[in-house]
């Protein structure tokens, strides 16, 4: 049963026209002049209406983060549809290519929360190179766009370099490692549906060979299991806030637990290597000397793309040994 649209959700669906409009227009050229066709294109401009909405080629990938509001659950889910219906009318894309998701403050879940299994997966590319992504079944898509321009800093230091990509998730900083001439690339996760998407990206690339290892491990096991000898020049650690996944007994706290990883990360890395570290939580504390590496600085400002409006989306670092 449809509910008539009240005059408030009319006017926002209104606005909210208006301000995609605006950003779609401003935007405009970064498929042609960059070669950029997966971007966000809003991030919660609007307070009343805290919906993300993320470009993929001719699709669009909707979320909505919780937001206190007075309609009731009927009330709400007609609210959802409209303002879907209303960045497909604006965006002129067919509604069958938009897909709305919700985010829901999450305790105790792994971040990649699986919410359907309709698997439509479609073809992407970033930087001259090709990603799947599934835009149906989880909350995250397989390719974090406001990494953009960390993936391509490993790309343009990897050259005969090994590289390790912990956390690894759909090895998208792989593929790029990858083609930047990496001599070895070792994925790890602690998923098999992430290390197995993982490969389908690299072999989607051309990337096949024994020199491209995945390996099923959480990170913490796998780089403390190893000789602490130098074992790779460059690496990524890019994890999670926080993470009981009920395959291990392990809980990983991103504040708790970083520091002791990267320190025992620095022991298997060649002298002069760098490791890439990020997270996505917003009251992390980094402590440069804890870690007794040679430089610690924080790259944050240089790493989200200009089009997020969220400067905070992420902090990243680049360590060296």
């Amino acid at each position: 049963m449809n509910h008539p649209v009240d005059p408030r959700s009319a006017a926002q669906a209104q606005t909210f026209a208006s301000r995609l409009t605006k950003l779609a227009r401003h935007l405009r050229r970064l498929p042609t002049k960059q070669g950029i066709t997966c971007f966000r294109l809003y991030e919660r401009d609007i307070p009343e209406i805290p919906l993300v909405v993320d470009r993929y080629e001719d699709h669009l990938h909707l979320t909505e983060y919780d937001r206190p509001h007075e309609r009731d659950q009927a009330e709400h889910d007609a609210w959802l549809d409209l303002m879907a219906q209303t960045a497909a009318e604006t965006l002129e894309v067919p509604p069958a290519k938009v897909f709305l998701k919700r985010r829901r403050r999450q305790v105790g879940l792994t971040q990649h929360e699986q919410v359907a299994q309709d698997r439509y997966e479609i073809e992407v590319q970033e930087g001259g190179l090709r990603f799947i992504v599934n835009l149906s079944d989880y909350i995250d898509t397989g390719l974090f766009l406001d990494h953009r321009i960390t993936r391509d800093m490993v790309r343009s230091v990897a050259s005969g370099k090994r590289f390790l990509n912990l956390f690894a998730y759909t090895g998208a900083f792989s593929v790029y490692a990858a083609a930047g001439g990496a001599s070895q690339v070792v994925t790890v996760d602690w998923s098999n549906t992430y290390l197995q998407w993982a490969q389908r990206n690299m072999q989607l690339n051309g990337f096949d060979s024994p020199d491209f290892q995945f390996v099923r491990n959480d990170a913490v096991s796998f780089v403390d299991q190893l000789p602490a000898v130098p074992q790779f020049d460059l690496a990524i650690v890019d994890p999670p806030t926080f993470s009981n996944s009920k395959r291990t007994e392990a809980v990983w706290d991103v504040q708790r637990d970083s520091v002791p990883l990267l320190r025992s990360l620095l022991k298997r890395m060649s002298p002069g290597g760098v490791i890439y570290f990020s997270n996505n939580f917003r009251g992390f504390k980094m402590e440069p000397e804890e870690l007794g590496a040679t430089d610690v600085h924080e790259i944050s400002n240089q790493t989200v793309p200009p089009n997020y409006r969220n400067r905070k989306i992420h902090r990243c670092w680049r360590i060296v040994v």
